[in-house]
């Protein structure tokens, strides 16, 4: 485990540097940057080298009373991450008859269906050789290491009468369904606690309708976190991607929290100019260990009844710089019937556009964080109109981030013991010609082998877009051929009426491939702002 470095301008371990930029804002005022050399020494070759230049702004200080106020350094308490449950996959999305590789940090694992349907997870690595299991398959129900032909049963044992040691079998790791999640408890040493699995009461409600996605997004799972409780970006990077979203509502927030405790925090927040709106409650916000936000909100209708709001975000940290999201927006109002007729696949796709249009804030983000190695309150600027929730998580971090593999908090940070292993040729990326699971990659243009593609970020993870996309690929294809036929039967015919019919035809079969192209393209096309585009 890295060691906790609680950075402080006297802190040994790290070289001190005269903080002279003061990150308040200021007025609107020319500020002179130049290089100030550190103060002279006697000329020798020794301090010649060590000579470090530095920028020096001298800004004009404003009124600090916008900023989120430092509080004292809060107390450690005893965390271990491997002593929690981590959201690991959506039930509908396993794959029936393939292994699923997944990682918590850099735990990798193997997730799959025996021949009774039962979920099983284990290591991902073949005691044999160490070959990854998750590149195996599934034969007569086992799970079968495709390197030298080794079988697994269910509980990781070989099986019986197998000519190998019987001490050969698998380390397997304990799961949960609950509420169409598959939850992992990641210690071999503490049994798990069934208590720590988080219950969602308004999706046990009657009446109770979601739409839940999954995305693997490249930046760590902290950046996210802090991505999704951040409502004030919203109206401006995800201007007009739905109709919730409009730049020019773009206004101060106010936040409220009401809940501190060792495994997280709550409270309430909403647009200032709200507040004084009849019968109106605000949102209310919570995170709880170790990576689980929810957003929940109660709406009175003008007939007094009480409908239930809902947006989940499950986080589960897969590695350094990586993360994987699930997200569930629900709601207990009987949707319109536009939304009825929309199918499903649109919302998902949309879903992916989101997250697109900060991917590339959020993987500079994380850039930086790492290059920096300093926590955050040495490079944010919060505000209390804006930032409280990201605040409040990077203090918690502080509480226990001793007890993760590594962390950036408010205050400290703890470095990865060991820096991440990048797969230059990931297995089954080009080793597979099939698409049509998880565990597999394709060869293609549209199945390029690039984890930022929408394709490998989420359909590769989602049943009904991988149906959605086989289904359009297979329409494309049937109405090129008819087009085909049909402007070939308008050429070697001569009747003008059966000519003017074939070419008709041939029209409404481009018209369909056109559509079935830009389906296609919406699903695995990751989106570009207008102004980086060509």
């Amino acid at each position: 485990m890295a060691a906790l470095l609680q950075l402080h301008p006297k802190t040994p371990n790290f070289t001190h540097y005269s903080n002279t930029i003061n990150k308040t804002p200021t007025k609107s005022r020319t500020v002179f940057f130049g290089l100030q050399p550190p103060p002279r020494e006697k000329p020798c070759c020794n301090n010649l080298l060590k000579q470090k230049w530095h920028a020096v702004a001298e800004p004009v200080v404003q009124d600090q009373s916008c900023l989120i106020q430092e509080d004292q350094q809060g107390e450690v308490v005893r965390y271990d991450w491997t002593e929690e449950w981590y959201p690991l996959y959506l039930t509908k999305n396993v794959p029936d008859d393939a292994p699923l590789g997944l990682t918590v940090f850099d735990k990798q694992i193997v997730l799959y269906k025996d021949s009774n349907g039962e979920l099983r997870c284990h290591e991902d690595r073949c005691p044999h050789r160490l070959a990854k299991l998750s590149e195996g398959q599934l034969f007569d129900g086992k799970l079968e290491c495709l390197y030298h032909g080794w079988q697994f049963e269910g509980n990781g044992q070989l099986p019986a009468g197998a000519k190998i040691p019987q001490s050969a079998c698998l380390k397997s790791y304990n799961i949960k369904d609950s509420q169409g999640v598959i939850w992992i408890w990641m210690s071999h040493k503490t049994p798990p606690n069934p208590e720590k699995i988080p219950w969602f009461e308004n999706f046990d409600r009657p009446g109770f309708l979601d739409i839940s996605t999954i995305h693997e997004l490249p930046y760590d799972h902290s950046i996210l976190l802090e991505n999704l409780m951040d409502p004030a970006h919203v109206p401006i990077s995800h201007d007009r991607t739905d109709f919730t979203a409009k730049r020019e509502e773009a206004t101060a927030l106010y936040f409220e929290v009401t809940e501190r405790t060792d495994r997280g925090f709550a409270g309430w927040w909403g647009r200032e100019r709200d507040r004084s709106t009849p019968n109106y409650i605000p949102n209310f916000l919570r995170f709880e260990a170790p990576c689980v936000l929810q957003n929940n909100r109660e709406i009175i209708d003008q007939n007094g009844e009480k409908n239930y709001f809902s947006g989940l975000f499950l986080c589960r940290p897969s590695g350094q710089g990586k993360s994987m999201l699930i997200v569930r927006f629900g709601n207990t109002r009987k949707p319109p019937l536009l939304f009825r007729v929309i199918p499903a696949w649109y919302f998902h796709q949309n879903a992916s556009k989101v997250f697109e249009q900060d991917m590339g804030f959020l993987s500079s983000q994380n850039e930086i964080l790492m290059k920096e190695k300093v926590p955050t309150r040495e490079l944010y600027i919060n505000l209390k109109s804006s930032d409280t929730w990201v605040s409040e998580y990077r203090k918690w971090m502080d509480k226990v981030g001793h007890g993760m593999p590594y962390h950036f908090g408010h205050s400290t940070i703890s470095l990865p013991e060991h820096p991440a292993v990048v797969e230059h040729a990931p297995a089954g990326f080009v080793a597979n010609i099939s698409a049509s699971q998880p565990a597999k990659g394709g060869i293609g243009t549209m199945h390029v082998p690039n984890p930022a593609n929408r394709y490998f970020r989420h359909v590769v993870h989602c049943k009904e877009c991988m149906s959605i996309v086989k289904s359009f690929e297979v329409w494309k294809n049937a109405l090129s051929m008819v087009a085909l036929v049909s402007t070939a039967l308008a050429i070697l015919i001569s009747g003008r009426q059966w000519k003017g019919l074939f070419l008709f035809s041939t029209a409404l079969c481009l018209a369909g491939i056109h559509i079935c192209s830009t389906a296609i393209a919406m699903n695995t096309t990751n989106f570009i702002r207008t102004h980086r585009r060509l």
